[in-house]
């Protein structure tokens, strides 16, 4: 497995890492993603760990912290063997201060996680949202006195805008407090959002991408298709789609690229689409989460090979969505750069 740096940090983490999502299924909707207890779960860390992936994902409010739980019992014995990232600010109960990321949420959402864990430190810790109820300030300091307490080891946040992000690293350069080395986010080939702002934010401040639904809720795996739609049973069947899906015929474009490229390579669909993902700017890690043992082990060879620039291309081509204002204005105005042609 290969190992990358996170971000602008000196902390290594393979390229790969376990998504815990799909362990416990504590209601509707997290069931499904899957429902794994301990014994299961213990069973995909064992696959994981062998094949070099040794960072897992988590957060508090998965399952209502039944993940956490199950994950903190299935590497019990062998903490040193694996890096924890998990993630807090969503709602964790029904009190007013239950949610956020306020000091008083934070301190302790950290505290209980570490509880549910097992473990006396955070390797990764993220918050999970932006809360505009709090000050970017106080949100900040938390994490840093978090990390000076020895308890988290890095942070980072999760599905923030642009100015989200680069306040919230303005702020901590401006006091020494700790940065942000990493930011979980949706990127897939069917959501490309990510390259218009956040990336070459990510690039100018050395902040390392950690992807989640790198495979679009299963829609690029090959299971669906023109004419196939999702099986019965599948998270995309039982839940919906997670944000704006691009135009059914390009969504066909892409699965038929990929299944192109699939052949070509001796390859699954699903590793050629988490291929392109793991090789793109600015991407620490890629999230690869699994109902099965069969499943995990396939999204692992992803990492065994590397698209060539022209099958890259077919995949970037055929994946393209149209810039939102002002994305496609500074794409068009930037060409004034280049230098004029000589005669």
């Amino acid at each position: 497995m290969e190992y990358r740096l996170l971000g602008g940090s000196g902390f290594m983490v393979p390229a790969l890492c376990l998504g815990t999502a799909t362990f416990g299924g504590g209601n509707d909707f997290f069931r499904a993603w899957g429902s794994s207890d301990v014994k299961e779960a213990t069973r995909l860390v064992d696959i994981a760990l062998d094949a070099g992936c040794t960072m897992v994902d988590t957060a508090d409010a998965y399952s209502g912290g039944l993940a956490e739980e199950i994950l903190g019992q299935a590497i019990a014995g062998r903490r040193d063997k694996v890096l924890i990232s998990t993630k807090a600010t969503f709602r964790t109960g029904t009190a007013a201060n239950d949610v956020g990321s306020s000091r008083h949420h934070l301190i302790a959402a950290c505290e209980a996680s570490l509880r549910r864990l097992k473990t006396d430190f955070i390797d990764l810790w993220q918050l999970h949202g932006f809360d505009a109820m709090t000050p970017v300030e106080e949100a900040v300091r938390t994490l840093d006195d978090l990390v000076r307490a020895g308890k988290v080891r890095y942070v980072g946040c999760s599905n923030f805008s642009g100015w989200h992000l680069m306040k919230a690293l303005g702020i901590a350069d401006r006091h020494g407090w700790t940065r942000h080395v990493a930011h979980q986010l949706l990127y897939n080939l069917l959501a490309r959002e990510y390259e218009w702002e956040l990336m070459p934010l990510a690039i100018d401040q050395r902040v390392g991408a950690v992807v989640w639904s790198p495979l679009a809720q299963g829609r690029l795996t090959g299971k669906m298709g023109r004419g196939r739609p999702a099986p019965s049973g599948t998270r995309t069947a039982q839940i919906g789609v997670i944000g704006p899906p691009p135009p059914e015929e390009q969504f066909y474009a892409i699965v038929e690229t990929l299944e192109a490229i699939a052949g070509e390579l001796g390859r699954s669909v699903s590793q050629v689409a988490l291929n392109w993902v793991l090789h793109r700017p600015t991407v620490s890690t890629v999230i690869i989460g699994a109902r099965n043992e069969e499943q995990l082990k396939d999204n692992l060879k992803a990492a065994e090979f590397k698209l060539s620039p022209e099958q890259m291309k077919r995949l970037d081509d055929v994946s393209a969505r149209p810039r939102i204002y002002p994305y496609w204005h500074q794409m068009r105005t930037s060409m004034d750069r280049n230098p004029p042609p000589t005669a």
